[in-house]
């Protein structure tokens, strides 16, 4: 898929949603849309967001205390666990992330990227952010591509 918007967003299902809030946004480099389908105040244990991300954009790394799953529905993007290398993703993958393991996703440097962030068991807290993806390792995926 190439980098155009316009391609992707006929794919896609759910609303790109609005900029990252302010409060997370310090945790995105680059242009990421998020929008709630399961908010955290839903009794059901789990948040569902929407999260799209424009070429290049991407999460810094992060861990989240009761997991969390990510099903790609659009685009290409990448998905890195602390220690291993990086694994291209595209619509129709799915990535288990077990609890409190540092990991980041967004978009391969050419393409839009969206999936559905679904945080599992939030009893155990909100995401620990640590520091972005360095421009050095996020260049180093060229070459595995």
């Amino acid at each position: 898929m190439s980098g155009d918007l316009n391609d992707l967003s006929r794919s896609v299902v759910f609303a790109r949603g609005e900029p990252v809030s302010p409060q997370y946004a310090r945790h995105f480099t680059g242009e990421c849309y998020a929008h709630d389908l399961v908010p955290f105040t839903s009794p059901l244990g789990c948040v569902i967001g929407n999260v799209t991300f424009a070429p290049g954009a991407r999460n810094s790394w992060h861990a989240h205390p009761g997991g969390q799953v990510l099903l790609v529905t659009g685009g290409r993007g990448w998905y890195q666990e602390e220690g291993q290398p990086a694994r291209s993703l595209q619509a129709g993958d799915v990535v288990e992330i077990l609890p409190n393991v540092r990991h980041w996703h967004g978009a391969a440097a050419e393409s839009w990227f969206v999936h559905l962030a679904i945080e599992t068991d939030i009893k155990g807290g909100p995401p620990v952010w640590f520091e972005p993806v360095s421009p050095e390792v996020y260049a180093g995926l060229r070459s595995q591509a």
